[in-house]
Formats: structure tokens, sequence, C-alpha cells
């Protein structure tokens, strides 16, 4: 199954300040994971930030958060977003999911088994998730694959959400986001 622009949504998990200095390689997670939330707000596609008590964590980058005009974010303390009930109504009308963040195996993990057992197509963007080890991280993977979710990568996002080349949209996705190295 494709990702199709009009049904798929991006869910930012847990990128959070006190968080992000314990993840593996968490520089090169958080230019990527700004790279997608660039690349999909440029596809208008919506955008949904989550933090795991942030109290305790912080809050998201404000790198990330102002790459979006009016950022929407929900708080929770269960790890998964579905059971913390904090979804917006709106989210319903979204049959795909595109989720990227962290914890790999643990938030980012129980949010996509529940979103999948609710009936939800889930991509989870394998080069914009972490965690505190890249052990975990491929566990958490390797699981959520065996669950029925779509394990992809922050290109596939963005051609599938695009379709075809030689439009306004893939000339302005190929300049900002395909050019040069990229994170």
């Amino acid at each position: 199954m494709l990702m199709v622009s009009g049904k798929a949504a991006l869910m930012v998990i847990d990128v959070q300040e006190k968080l992000l200095s314990a993840i593996h390689d968490s520089e090169r997670l958080s230019a990527r994971i700004q790279w997608l939330i660039s690349a999909c707000d440029t596809l208008n596609t919506p955008v949904l930030f989550t933090e795991q008590y942030p109290k305790g964590l912080g809050h998201t980058l404000p790198a990330l958060t102002r790459l979006v005009e009016q950022p929407e974010v929900v708080e929770k303390m269960h790890f998964s977003v579905v059971a913390a009930n904090c979804l917006p109504t709106h989210w319903q009308d979204y049959s795909q999911v595109i989720v990227c963040g962290m914890e790999t195996h643990v938030c980012v993990l129980q949010t996509v088994l529940e979103l999948v057992k609710a009936g939800k197509e889930v991509f989870v963007v394998a080069d914009a998730v972490g965690s505190r080890s890249e052990e975990n991280r491929q566990l958490g993977l390797d699981r959520m694959r065996d669950a029925g979710a779509h394990i992809v990568s922050r290109e596939m996002v963005i051609f599938e959400l695009m379709q075809q080349a030689g439009t306004e949209q893939f000339k302005t996705i190929s300049k900002q986001f395909l050019r040069g190295e990229q994170p």
C-alpha cells in the first residue's frame, strides 16, 4: 500500500529537550526529523507532535515545532499516544499515519502497535526514529514490522505523497530536499 496525500498525516513522537541527548546519534536523528517535518509541511501533510511527561522531559524541540505554521502538540503520560487518548478528534479522518520520533522500542513501538490494532495503516520512518541504543532501535523496528507496520525511509514518504514528477510541488521538493548531502 502506498502513502496517499490527503489520507496520511505525520506523527512526531516525543522528540523532547531532556530526552534527546540520551539518544544514539541524536544530532543526526534531529536533523533527519527536521528534514521530514519540513518536507511533509511543504506537501501539506498534517503534523502532530506528542510529548511524554513534558514537566519532566521538557517540550518538543523548538527547532521542530517552528517548522510548522500552527504546530499541534498533545501531552501524554501513557507511552502509547493511543492509550493516552490524546489524539485530536480530526485525526480519526486519517487512515494512514506516518510515524517518526523516539524512543523506537518504547513510545513509538507502543503507539504503532495500537494504531495498527485500531485499523490504521502505519508507516514507520526507519531513518527518523531513535533509541538510546541501536540494538533497541532495531528490535523496535523488527517488532513493528512483524505486527504489520510498514517500515519506510524519508524519501519513500515524500515520493509516495507526491506520486509524480513534473509538477511544481515536485520541483520545490527536489530543490529543497533532494539536492546535495542529506542528513
